[in-house]
């Protein structure tokens, strides 16, 4: 069975091909790539999927959205678009549909990323990307900070959709403190995606006396270190990322960590240094337990899509 799988983030909205069968890892085809602020809304966006890959109209869909999607309306949290959830069916011209948060999608993806689709940073060096049995914390830095959670339970897997990124920043020395505060006097309450995301690089660098920023070439100033006061605001990210990576894995009672997104694959050899990872275990008298906690990052290229298309396969099981 073939369904369109789409991850919709505040950035971009990806949208991809999913062959279905029993048991077995969804099949992408080649995904495509729109901007959302290009479009009014994602039926003009589907329709040009549509177009562009010279695929019928399906049956039924998968959709990830970045933002919650409880209720009659749904809205990005960091895009312009909105929807009703009684009428997309219909706009779409699809018998059924799943919706689910990008997050969720991810955290329907574990089950199927395999060590070829991974990288070990921290802790024990197993091969499984996610325990046989127990809790996995997925979250990445992309336009926010996304996460959920994976539980694995004998056959059985559930996923728990969550707005993690949202708890509030806890500064842990002067320097964070100088950074919350700058944040503080611009939004009131600062929350971790504040820091922890594409935007978060250039609320740091300019908090840190850095001047007005462009996001993508503040990225590869920083990471290339072309800009040193852009390579400090990234050591800082990458800070805050592991302290509060690791205040959720110890909150949700986390067996392993899988870090997923484009922008922590750009700063992988940061995430496997001490300092993500004494962040991450920095938790007093449960360091110990926290340094047993495998933390690896998703390198497969549309997790996204992949746990979007997984999702549909867990609402409507084939036979």
């Amino acid at each position: 069975m073939d369904i369109v799988a789409v991850d919709i983030g505040g950035t971009n909205a990806r949208f991809a091909r999913a062959a279905l069968a029993a048991d077995a890892a969804p099949v992408l085809d080649r995904p495509f790539r729109y901007d959302t602020a290009a479009y009014p809304d994602l039926a003009a966006a589907w329709s040009a999927f549509l177009r562009d890959s010279g695929m019928a109209a399906p049956q039924g869909a998968a959709i990830a959205l970045a933002g919650p999607v409880g209720g009659d309306t749904i809205a990005l949290t960091n895009g312009g678009w909105r929807m009703r959830r009684d009428a997309l069916a219909g706009a779409l011209g699809v018998d059924r549909l799943v919706l689910l948060n990008d997050f969720g999608a991810m955290a329907h993806a574990v089950p199927w990323i395999d060590a070829a689709h991974s990288r070990h940073l921290a802790g024990p060096g197993v091969l499984s990307v996610s325990p046989p049995a127990g809790v996995t914390t997925v979250i990445g830095p992309g336009t926010g900070l996304g996460v959920a959670v994976s539980l694995r339970q004998g056959n059985a897997h559930r996923v728990i959709e969550t707005e993690g990124g949202h708890v509030a920043f806890a500064p842990l020395d002067a320097v964070e403190q100088r950074i919350a505060d700058a944040l503080a006097a611009r939004h009131g309450r600062v929350s971790v995606e504040r820091l922890v995301s594409g935007p978060g690089l250039v609320a740091i660098y300019e908090a840190l006396g850095g001047g007005a920023a462009e996001a993508p070439a503040l990225w590869a100033a920083a990471i290339d270190g072309s800009d040193p006061l852009a390579a400090t605001a990234l050591d800082r990210l990458v800070l805050a990322f592991g302290a509060v990576t690791g205040d959720l894995a110890l909150a949700q009672g986390a067996d392993a960590v899988l870090i997923v997104g484009t922008l922590a694959n750009r700063i992988a050899d940061r995430l496997a240094d001490a300092a993500f990872v004494d962040r991450f275990a920095a938790k007093g008298r449960h360091e110990a337990l926290m340094r047993r906690i495998a933390i690896r990052l998703c390198t497969h290229p549309q997790p996204g899509l992949l746990g979007a298309a997984a999702a549909w396969q867990a609402a409507h099981p084939l036979p």
